[in-house]
């Protein structure tokens, strides 16, 4: 399923999403001209190769410079194809937002990298040995997800669904297209052999729930205009 668009509007201008939206694309576009050996660099240099935190002896065999923090930050905003980069930034499009909305942008930004971070800790716990470089912005946009999830639970998403060669598409209470897309990435994450098959399931199940765990901290309730059981939203529907 392919999510198309929410009815949820938005109050403010959403000036952190299109900045973290502009970066996301920037940073794609000025790695277009790399050869397949720069860009295998640019990905194990400033993405994260879990073995190189668990195993430095190896790290340090492998030639990895020293500096671990930097590709805490970068792998964010990497992205190893256009399918992967139009992926993320339609879905961060759609509910980042109306999760903004209820943040504003500067904690919306702390919001999306912690997000980020926690998937990133997850991802590694559960492939501490992988060689494998996590790249993409999955993981922080899984966690804006997690907040969407309890904040517009009876949002209506406009889905896309391929059957065969036939495009189906339907409207979805939000709680079920956000609860069905979390129970696909728990067992894909279970099914898929080690290492996530290239996909980071676990990184999508962490950032989604630690998105929902963090969410309390954030959420400005005098913002709150169109959440579930908000006066305004009552009205509005």
């Amino acid at each position: 399923m392919f999510p198309l668009r929410d009815n949820i509007p938005s109050r403010h201008r959403s000036y952190m999403m299109w900045t973290l939206l502009a970066l996301n694309i920037a940073f794609f576009l000025a790695g277009l001209g790399l050869s397949n050996a720069q860009e295998f660099r640019l990905f194990h240099l400033f993405g994260v190769v879990p073995a190189r935190y668990f195993d430095p002896q190896w790290a340090i065999f492998q030639g990895y410079p020293e500096g671990l923090l930097l590709p805490l930050g970068t792998h964010m905003f990497l992205h190893s194809g256009w399918l992967h980069l139009i992926v993320n930034m339609w879905t961060l499009w759609i509910f980042g937002d109306n999760v903004e909305d209820v943040m504003g942008p500067f904690k919306f930004l702390v919001f999306y990298l912690l997000c980020g971070l926690g998937a990133l800790a997850v991802h590694m716990l559960t492939n501490s040995s992988s060689t494998m470089p996590v790249v993409g912005a999955s993981g922080a946009i899984a966690g804006v997800m997690g907040a969407y999830f309890f904040l517009y639970p009876h949002a209506k998403v406009v889905t896309f669904l391929p059957i065969l060669i036939i495009p189906f598409i339907f409207e979805l209470p939000a709680v079920f297209y956000l609860g069905a897309w979390f129970l696909t990435q728990v067992l894909s994450g279970m099914l898929a052999p080690a290492g996530g098959g290239g996909v980071a399931w676990w990184a999508h199940i962490g950032g989604f729930v630690v998105g929902m765990l963090l969410l309390r901290f954030f959420r400005d309730d005098s913002r709150c205009y169109y959440c579930y059981r908000s006066e305004t939203w009552k009205e509005w529907k």
